[in-house]
């Protein structure tokens, strides 16, 4: 507590505040920190959550220095800001405890949202908020997409993913789970049973293959597999990860907590190459992770991997019990391939306007499947955008 109130006390509360603009959902921080200033925590909770569905989670997981804190003023003077996402953290999850939904009357129309991850829980937020039916379906058993299944608990812990799980189920929101749309159901089918609009938000979930030798051998594995269920996994007392992004960070953190004793964050490049966040890079080396720089993995074997020198083109064996590959993911394809009149990019992420419209009529996305992998804040900043075109479009269509 002591040091969220330190933070809040060296806002400047500036009259045109970095911070906010620095923010992809221009979250009101100079107004939420004067109104817990002045004891008013449930005022700044309401503001944050209104403006937010998701304040709570993206306090743990947004590129902070890259955005809110990164824009403080102070940050520029002294490269120590206000530390945002503590006093974010403490209103908001002050909030959700005495936060009472209002239900949905479900007036408006009939709304499908696939995928229940940070794009697909914003956009139910905001339209069971006015009004509609919103029915989600999600392929997992649980509700939070990449938020619970391709983040650590130790990074995100799952309480928060429940009580937001809660809340919409208090506001009428419908969580049709185990649910892959494409195979038994279908968009079509969707269209004919009266739903007037339907917004993908699936994320990418299929992991991009290194197409190697040896890559399907039985000590390889893919990171967004892996951190589905890691206590499912044996393997074994060395890892090496490949990749240098925020996943393969998760990877080696997690592969500690189950009983690897070694491993090793293989990167093509030096340590410039780098694409996780400073932070990330840090705890990874906290908890023992060693780096491996310039050198690329040219095959997989029942020993290891071969790696090959970047300048000097020498391969060797790095011997380790298991390897997890984390060079990215892609969307999968069964829903688009199953359904006519949805265009995709020469990336296969799916096709839309400025506002989220595909090519179909009645159809929209927003998120990852339209994007890539990207922040997670980035995800609700579009679904905001989203979840408001949608209403529009059934607006028009009534009258």
């Amino acid at each position: 507590m002591r040091h969220v109130y330190d933070n809040a006390n060296r806002c400047l509360q500036c009259s045109d505040p970095r911070c906010q603009k620095g923010c992809p959902v221009a979250t009101p921080i100079r107004k939420a920190i004067d109104l817990l200033k002045s004891g008013n925590i449930v005022s700044a909770g309401e503001l944050l959550f209104e403006n937010n569905p998701l304040s709570i989670i993206c306090c743990h997981v947004c590129p902070q220095e890259n955005q809110c804190e990164g824009h403080c003023i102070l940050s520029a003077k002294d490269n120590s800001p206000v530390r945002i996402s503590s006093i974010e953290k403490y209103i908001s999850d002050y909030y959700l405890n005495i936060y009472k939904p209002v239900p949905s009357k479900k007036t408006n129309g009939k709304v499908a949202v696939i995928g229940a991850g940070p794009a697909g829980m914003t956009i139910a937020f905001l339209l069971s908020s006015l009004d509609y039916d919103v029915v989600m379906f999600e392929r997992h058993a649980h509700m939070g997409g990449v938020l619970r299944y391709g983040i650590p608990e130790f990074r995100l812990p799952n309480d928060y993913l429940s009580r937001i799980k809660r809340l919409l189920l208090a506001k009428g929101v419908t969580f049709r789970q185990n649910s892959t749309i494409g195979r038994n159901i279908t968009i079509d089918d969707m269209i004919n049973d009266g739903y007037q609009a339907i917004c993908i938000c699936a994320g990418v979930w299929k992991p991009t293959k290194m197409n190697l030798k040896g890559e399907s051998f039985g000590n390889v594995h893919y990171a967004l597999d892996y951190l589905k269920k890691p206590k499912t996994y044996n393997l074994g007392k060395t890892v090496a990860v490949i990749g240098s992004g925020n996943t393969a960070m998760d990877v080696a953190r997690t592969a500690f907590r189950f009983g690897s004793l070694e491993v090793s964050i293989i990167c093509r490049g030096g340590e410039e190459s780098i694409s996780a966040r400073n932070v990330e890079r840090a705890y990874a080396e906290l908890d023992g992770a060693r780096f491996v720089f310039n050198k690329n993995t040219v095959e997989f074997t029942d020993d290891g991997i071969i790696i090959e020198d970047v300048v000097t083109k020498e391969r060797e064996l790095f011997k380790t019990d298991s390897t997890i590959i984390a060079v990215g993911q892609q969307p999968r394809n069964v829903i688009v391939s199953n359904t006519t009149g949805i265009e995709v990019t020469d990336k296969g992420l799916v096709k839309v306007d400025e506002n989220g419209q595909t090519t179909r009529e009645a159809v929209f996305a927003c998120g990852d499947v339209t994007t890539g992998a990207r922040t997670v804040v980035g995800a609700i900043a579009a679904a905001k955008k989203v979840a408001n075109t949608i209403h529009e479009y059934i607006l028009a269509k009534k009258c």
